[in-house]
């Protein structure tokens, strides 16, 4: 938690939120999430990035997938952001603070389609990590509103990983 937060050159006064939680607490769930925020990101502008870029025989069906996807991790990531802000923190909100927390790494260029694939899958998996990581914090504060967005990050990454990794089979 101490790294991410001196990362994020966040102040230790957060915005007062009105909550049981120590402030504490909030910073490390908020720390999780402000990782969650940077990976969905990633995910989102790679995803996009491939659907623009996508070609092969595969076209069509992965350009609708990529479409209804990074639709997706564009509504997850405001969703990410108000939460981290519910916790009293500010949010990241720039490139170099993504890049920094980010466990998807970033590329330029576009790879032939069944690359596009399996480096999809394994952002989708690394997302589903990132949040069950947070989810012991968030369960021992008792705080329900972030273990249901953490369940439903984790079930939607999940399953999206079980549709690429179909693809590749």
């Amino acid at each position: 938690m101490d790294e991410t937060l001196r990362e994020l050159d966040w102040e230790a006064t957060t915005m007062k939120a009105r909550t049981e939680m120590p402030m504490k607490v909030r910073l490390e769930i908020a720390a999780g999430f402000s990782r969650l925020l940077a990976d969905t990101f990633g995910l989102y502008l790679k995803t996009h990035g491939y659907h623009w870029n996508v070609t092969g025989p595969m076209f069509q069906t992965l350009h609708t997938m990529f479409e209804t996807q990074y639709n997706e991790l564009w509504l997850a990531v405001d969703g990410l952001a108000e939460r981290i802000r519910t916790l009293g923190v500010k949010a990241p909100a720039s490139y170099a603070q993504f890049d920094k927390l980010s466990s998807i790494p970033d590329e330029s260029g576009a790879p032939p389609a069944r690359q596009m694939i399996q480096r999809l899958l394994t952002g989708h998996e690394a997302a589903a990590r990132t949040a069950r990581a947070i989810l012991p914090d968030a369960q021992q504060a008792h705080d329900e509103a972030s273990v249901n967005l953490l369940a439903a990050r984790i079930e939607v990454h999940e399953k999206t990983a079980w549709m690429l990794r179909s693809l590749l089979e």
